[in-house]
């Protein structure tokens, strides 16, 4: 189901007495209703935001509920972000998708018409998890805009390959066993890079599966800012190989005093620095068609530091990418 946000939904600091040079996030994003037919926007750079409000894939894989909150809790961290976007730069709230009678594989498939309809008028899109089932959700999408021909590179930022069974039913922990099958069919190439893998946190199993379907991945003890040159090394080879990039930020991949509320929490996971290091060298590349952010659980947060980190990652994603 979908639903438009609401006007007065974004709500923040006002600093009256400065007018324009006093602008924040809240003040200065626009409302896009997905209900009807999507038009360009009139912007040389348009950035939308759209939720998927949803918990169930976490439910189906026995993890902490709570994730169906994330959406919110991001907007409310980003608010009252400070207005730094150049005049020709338009942000967006393009509402929610909401998983309705446990119905995943409805909600994945109405994420994935309203991606489309966004990728396909032009705008750079980001995602607003949910539990990580928003990844197959959002590659729906993804599939129906890409060009022919052109070649997608699927980057997680996660402490696990999210490379399950989906035999019985799908889960957040299958959405990319179900996006290799689905390239497979297609006879499309499967480029997949995990970067914060946790070993203690994979099967045996999961290992012989990233291996058989060539995925490629980085385990999170060498997620260091001292080791960046052999990441950004890493990071350019796979990049070369590719047209397009798909990424996705699971906030699991922190150390756990950086993101406690997570569905699954990560005592010795990475640190944010060497993440947004990353991701400026994706977004540089200019080869970036779209992002999410999943896992962020609200219920199991202390004092907003989880979906305070998100919120900043996705702050330096737009001042970034927005001049790409």
């Amino acid at each position: 189901m979908y639903k438009p946000t609401a006007t007065g939904t974004w709500k923040g600091r006002v600093d009256a007495l400065d007018g324009e040079e006093g602008k924040r996030w809240h003040q200065g994003i626009k409302l896009l209703n997905l209900t009807n037919e999507v038009e360009p926007a009139d912007a040389t750079q348009a950035i939308a935001m759209l939720g998927f409000c949803c918990d169930e894939g976490v439910r189906r894989n026995q993890g902490r509920e709570g994730a169906v909150d994330g959406p919110a809790a991001l907007r409310q961290a980003m608010a009252s972000f400070a207005w730094h976007l150049d005049e020709d730069v338009m942000l967006f709230d393009a509402g929610d998708i909401f998983c309705t009678n446990q119905n995943l594989e409805e909600a994945q498939k109405q994420l994935g018409k309203k991606v489309h309809a966004l990728l396909a008028n032009t705008y750079k899109t980001i995602v607003l998890g949910g539990g990580h089932e928003t990844s197959y959700g959002h590659f729906l999408g993804i599939k129906q805009a890409l060009p022919e021909g052109q070649q997608l590179g699927i980057i997680n930022f996660d402490a696990h390959f999210d490379l399950r069974s989906y035999e019985k039913q799908a889960s957040s922990g299958t959405p990319f066993l179900q996006i290799a099958d689905d390239l497979a069919a297609e006879n499309i190439d499967f480029n997949y890079l995990c970067l914060g893998i946790q070993q203690s946190g994979n099967t045996q199993k999961l290992f012989n599966t990233a291996e058989s379907y060539g995925a490629d991945y980085v385990f999170a003890p060498a997620m260091q800012v001292y080791n960046f040159q052999n990441l950004q090394e890493k990071l350019q080879q796979f990049m070369a190989l590719v047209d397009v990039l798909y990424v996705t930020i699971d906030m699991d991949v922190f150390a756990a005093a950086y993101a406690p509320g997570v569905s699954a929490p990560a005592a010795l996971g990475v640190n944010p620095e060497i993440v947004l290091l990353l991701l400026q060298e994706i977004i540089n590349s200019g080869k970036l068609l779209t992002l999410d952010i999943v896992e962020l659980n609200p219920k199991l947060d202390i004092d907003n530091r989880t979906a305070k980190l998100g919120a900043s990652l996705l702050y330096h994603v737009v001042q970034q990418w927005s001049q790409v």
